[in-house]
């Protein structure tokens, strides 16, 4: 039996080389900061100057040596004995004699991560496809708040948060990490999470720059795609993003896009962020993701992480060689030091503090409440009353002690450690594809929530792995509740959408047994469901979190009024994908994995030089998420924009004016017996001329009603959510012609419609 400290052991050694892989940021130990020394006072001191004046003055005083410095990572967590290190997955020395602070960056795309080896506590929020189905831009501040609060508790500067990449492939293993497959929605929700990172002081961050859509391969895809497309899909959710929040930094993504890696891709570093974008922060590489010196500086890289391959002594010598100019290297260090002073980080020093542990339990739960969706509820088998039910079995998923979460970077750590003991390693297996690919529940017990709320009821569980025991406990209660669950790690892509043959056998048989039988989906992408007409209701409440039972069983026994409603579709099968069978990458392109205490050193020289491409063309183009399903009708499970509630909502009265702002207004009414929150949308079908999918997103909000109350609601529609990007021209235009403008509960249910005339 493997003992607590062999796991220990092992754990740590994963983690080393998991990061020396370059496909995962991992903290191994938590070391002290060195001291520091008394506030001094220097002319960029002065608050009241711009950043990029404060960093301008700094920059007239730094060497050659101190500059290039700043353009490179120091090594993972602790690497090579430092004790400048955090411990986190990367950082950038500080320059004491100028007062500039070190950046100390931790990923935390929903929760900082990796605190259990140093004895942090992080808040565990739901994942980022959850929050995002909450459609809230405030609750996505207060998302990342809270996170900026967080990673400053624990001695980080920056965030490695901010996915928002669209899910053109939905069996991405981040998925889970992203905010769904439309720009508007997508791109407001992390602006607002970014804001929030940054209101605490915090660098914030947007990644993974640009058409990073799948895992298989990813350091070695090349992404095939259309300018105007790579524009109004992927491109424009950064655009809003990064108008939204001001971010400080851009991560660049693995993949190559239409041949260049992406780090190394003036097009998009230069031309489009750059310059189109006006981004004034720093562009910094994703972990092993740099493969050239003076390719990449020109192209618009600014900082490399986490080592100094290409941007240490190499870059150094490429200023000395003239391939690199002064005025080059000059800019990369001012959007550096301009952020540092921009984010408020010089000003307000990073003093670790214990975290708000209540404070992070208490909108967690909210969040989850917010972002949980009904998908159905067929004769109102939910919610459940304690008073009319005798029992009430839950059934697989570990219900008994804990909810899924996320893995890879991204994972948060358990309190107490994983809720569900992990399986001892195989002997010879990979320690890195062991840490990458488990599996963490955290301690959230749908069966302790569910009998705090159902007093009344005998609640009882049963593992689900015998479908015989499962079918007789099924058959001898009042409701039977299967927890379903697909675990989704950075790393690796899903193979299917559908939750596997076992599953899908289970809930067949507890649903063949008892009539009433509710499905409870734990899930970091949509999912199939070919028993989906055997069941009573089905409820995704996603990786719920920290607190996510306790928000489950509010939403299951009516507590709580669920109104999330989905920011991805759910397709009938994997053949309606728009690639039906993922791309793989061939052997070649495929890195190969070093032997546990093997010599990275080569392997990391391999990875730096680039492994062969192979291809990948987004042909849909423009038609992602439901505008493939829309453009090629297409039957689907639920639909973008969907989710259910315990009362029902009636729109009227729609009026569209136009002018350089459209102003879209109707009246929403609750039609049912109890409180609700409606999200209400709107959508455009864009003239002939414009060659646009059938509709497109162009507004959307929150509407809280009572019983039998109504709402006008008014929605501002830009002018720029209507345009199209010109390749022609190389600019957004607006398609002179009829558009029509639709409003409804979701993007198959519109019964509002109004055409306007636009010059």
């Amino acid at each position: 039996m493997m003992t607590h400290s062999t796991w220990r052991n092992r754990a740590a050694s994963a983690i080393l080389l998991a990061a020396a892989f370059g496909v995962v940021s991992l903290a191994v130990a938590q070391f002290p900061g060195r001291e520091q020394p008394e506030p001094k006072h220097y002319a960029w001191s002065d608050a009241s100057l711009s950043p990029d004046t404060r960093a301008d003055l700094v920059i007239k005083e730094l060497t050659l040596e101190e500059k290039i410095s700043l353009l490179h990572g120091q090594g993972f967590g602790g690497n090579g004995g430092t004790t400048e290190s955090n411990g986190g997955a990367g950082w950038s020395n500080a320059i004491p004699r100028v007062g500039i602070p070190a950046i100390q960056m931790a990923d935390s795309a929903y929760g900082v991560t990796r605190g259990a080896a140093s004895g942090r506590y992080s808040t565990a929020l739901p994942n980022n496809l959850a929050a995002a189905s909450a459609w809230d831009p405030q609750a996505a501040f207060e998302y990342g708040a809270l996170i900026g609060r967080e990673l400053r508790a624990e001695g980080y500067s920056m965030s490695l948060g901010g996915g928002v990449n669209l899910s053109r492939e939905p069996r991405n293993g981040r998925t889970f990490e992203y905010q769904g497959e439309d720009p508007l929605l997508a791109g407001t929700l992390v602006g607002n999470f970014v804001k929030g990172v940054q209101s605490e002081h915090i660098i914030g961050d947007l990644k993974h720059y640009a058409i990073n859509d799948q895992e298989s391969g990813r350091n070695a895809v090349n992404a095939n795609i259309d300018k105007r497309s790579m524009r109004e899909t992927d491109l424009r959710a950064f655009e809003i993003a990064l108008g939204i929040s001001d971010v400080g930094a851009f991560m660049c993504s693995y993949n190559r896009v239409n041949g260049d890696f992406a780090c190394e891709n003036s097009y998009l570093l230069t031309d489009v962020l750059k310059k189109d974008f006006h981004f004034q922060g720093f562009v910094l590489s994703d972990w092993g993701g740099t493969h050239s010196t003076a390719k990449a500086s020109h192209a618009g890289l600014d900082q490399e992480q986490p080592g100094k391959s290409f941007f240490g002594d190499a870059l150094q010598k490429a200023v000395e060689r003239g391939e690199v100019s002064q005025d080059e290297i000059n800019d990369h260090v001012h959007r550096i030091l301009r952020t540092i002073f921009a984010t408020g980080l010089f000003d307000h020093p990073v003093t670790k503090q214990v975290p708000d542990v209540e404070r992070g339990y208490a909108l967690a739960q909210s969040l989850a409440e917010k972002s949980i969706v009904l998908l159905k509820n067929s004769h109102n088998a939910l919610p459940l009353e304690s008073a009319k039910l005798r029992s009430v079995v839950l059934i697989g998923g570990h219900a008994d002690v804990g909810v899924i979460t996320g893995g890879g970077s991204a994972q948060v750590d358990a309190p107490g450690g994983s809720a569900v003991p992990p399986p001892p390693a195989a002997p010879g297996a990979n320690p890195m594809a062991s840490f990458m690919r488990r599996q963490v529940w955290l301690p959230s017990s749908p069966l302790r929530a569910l009998t705090a709320k159902l007093p009344s009821s005998k609640i009882s569980y049963v593992s689900g792995d015998d479908l015989a025991a499962a079918a007789s406990a099924a058959k001898g209660a009042d409701v039977a509740i299967v927890f379903a669950y697909q675990g989704e790690s950075e790393g690796t892509d899903l193979k299917t959408l559908d939750l596997g043959e076992d599953q899908d056998k289970l809930i067949e048989t507890v649903a063949s047994a008892n009539s009433r039988t509710i499905v409870v989906l734990e899930t970091g992408s949509p999912a199939t469901m070919p028993w989906i007409d055997h069941v009573a209701a089905v409820v995704e409440a996603w990786y719920p979190g920290i607190r996510g039972a306790e928000a489950l069983a509010n939403i299951l026994t009516g507590e709580v009024n669920p109104a999330g409603k989905l920011a991805i579709t759910f397709p009938r099968s994997d053949a309606d994908l728009p690639h039906p069978t993922l791309v793989t990458p061939p052997p070649a392109s495929q890195p190969s994995r070093p032997a546990p205490g093997a010599d990275i050193s080569s392997f990391m020289a391999t990875m730096a030089k680039g492994l062969p491409p192979f291809q990948i063309y987004y042909d849909e183009k423009l038609k992602v998420g439901y505008k493939w399903y829309d453009a090629e009708k297409k039957p689907v499970l639920f639909p973008f924009g969907f989710g259910l509630s315990y009362t029902t909502y009636a729109y009227s009265g729609l009026t569209v004016r136009g002018g350089e702002t459209v102003n879209v207004s109707f009246t929403v009414r609750n039609t049912g017996k109890r409180a609700g929150t409606e999200i209400a949308q709107v959508y455009a079908s864009l003239p002939e001329a414009a060659g646009e999918p059938p509709k497109r997103l162009i507004g959307w909000a929150r509407v809280e009603l009572v019983p039998g109350e109504s709402k006008q609601v008014s929605i501002p529609v830009s002018g720029d959510r209507l345009t199209i990007f010109d390749e022609g021209s190389d600019g957004w235009k607006l398609v002179p012609g009829n558009y029509i403008v639709m409003a409804g509960g979701s993007s198959q249910d519109l019964p509002l419609h109004q055409q306007i005339m636009l010059p």
